[in-house]
């Protein structure tokens, strides 16, 4: 299980600083896979890095019960300088791990199918490339749970396919929390979903309501100003939907 308690998350800048996530409170089962809908700057990005540990937050707390992978996708996480063989092998090295390192290392280099680019400089790389690796780094480790931001946009049409059949076999040995604007993938791989809506969280059961209530929130977004929405009743579902498993 995963629990996020009370968390609060803002980044400073020049234009000043309001919060991104405000008073997040959730529980994530064990076993259930989750996914993050919401609009752009709505905080998923931010919410699975601090699932997954890269960041914290600046009040609250998360507790991880269970082993969770980095955020697949995100740029970042590896040294510019060494190649992506060398930087597998330190991952592998410090990560510890049942396989052998030559077996992650030829498992990466499979996967990730960058060619001789594996043993250049991660610095020369392309978004796209350096997203592949971390992909198959991130599947060449037994987790509890895989995070998944876009991971399964990158590259061609063969290589989606591919990232959306690695994280089909994954289903039933562990569980996913992903980010993707294909809502036909979180339909696919997730049972339920987080809805984030200016700094809140919204738990809902089923993906499937998650992903409507972003869409209702978008169609009340574009109604004219003299429509009077109701201010007690427009996250109803929502609230409801979260209380029921709180």
């Amino acid at each position: 299980m995963i629990t996020v308690e009370h968390v609060y998350k803002r980044y400073h800048n020049h234009h000043g600083s309001d919060w991104v996530l405000r008073d997040i409170d959730l529980h994530i089962p064990k076993g259930v896979s989750v996914g993050l809908v919401g609009c752009n700057g709505a905080g998923k990005s931010t919410l699975l890095r601090l699932i997954g540990g890269m960041d914290s937050p600046d009040r609250g707390r998360i507790l991880r019960q269970c082993r969770v992978s980095w955020p697949i996708g995100l740029r970042g996480g590896f040294q510019n300088n060494m190649t992506g063989r060398q930087n597998v092998k330190f991952v592998a090295r410090i990560h510890g791990n049942e396989r052998s390192i030559d077996d992650v290392i030829r498992f990466v280099e499979d996967f990730a199918e960058i060619g001789e680019a594996f043993d250049e400089p991660v610095k020369t790389y392309s978004s796209g490339m350096r997203s592949r690796l971390g992909f198959g780094l991130s599947l060449a480790f037994d987790f509890d749970v895989y995070l998944s931001d876009e991971a399964t946009a990158v590259g061609d049409k063969a290589f989606k396919d591919k990232a959306k059949k690695a994280f089909k076999d994954k289903v039933g040995q562990a569980s996913l929390i992903m980010v993707s604007h294909s809502e036909g993938i979180l339909k696919d791989l997730c049972q339920a979903g987080i809805w984030l809506d200016r700094g809140q969280a919204f738990w809902f059961d089923d993906v499937n309501e998650a992903i409507q209530a972003y869409h209702d929130s978008l169609e009340k977004k574009k109604q004219p100003r003299s429509a009077s929405p109701r201010k007690s009743g427009d996250t109803g579902q929502a609230t409801q939907a979260t209380s029921q498993t709180s």
